[in-house]
């Protein structure tokens, strides 16, 4: 079993001053972290990297120099499972293009942020997750800080959003 760390919208330090220590915490097993874009700061990948290795896409609020460095989209294959990994669905492609684009892939699994809000939807087959984000949820009012789960095995995947 293998367990992975899903987080976005991190946006520090404008959200945040740091990465809330809970987060940690809650990722302290993981092998990987996937991160869903809107660092606003590299330092942030830096900080998870000392948990676990970091696979990251770039947000429509991150920086220049971060855009540069990070792709639009992201994947990674564990035990024969793919997942991958996209700041926005919509934001960048479109809803008919994107599902277009999940399909050719053959993920299973697809992780996107931008909203704030933590979601876990299944379609076709394919599950669609969404970590929230554990700095800025929105509306905050109605929803806590969030990061998210999967346990991987070679028979199954098993997400979990996580209050933080």
């Amino acid at each position: 079993m293998k367990l992975i760390g899903l987080i976005s919208d991190t946006h520090i330090p404008a959200r945040a001053k740091a990465i809330p220590q809970s987060v940690f915490e809650i990722f302290q097993e993981a092998c990987m972290i996937l991160h869903a874009g809107d660092l606003t700061r590299m330092s942030v990948l830096e900080e998870l990297e000392q948990m676990a290795p970091v696979i990251a896409v770039h947000g429509n609020m991150d920086i220049r120099a971060i855009k540069n460095k990070l792709p639009m989209m992201n994947s990674v294959d564990l035990y024969g499972w793919k997942i991958g990994l996209t700041h926005s669905l919509r934001f960048y492609f479109g809803r008919n293009i994107m599902r277009e684009v999940m399909e050719k892939q053959g993920f299973h699994v697809f992780v996107s942020g931008h909203t704030h809000r933590p979601s876990l939807k299944y379609k076709k087959g394919l599950l669609l997750i969404n970590p929230g984000s554990p700095t800025n949820p929105i509306p905050p009012y109605l929803t806590s800080p969030t990061v998210a789960l999967l346990k991987v095995t070679k028979k199954e995947i098993e997400p979990k959003i996580v209050n933080l």
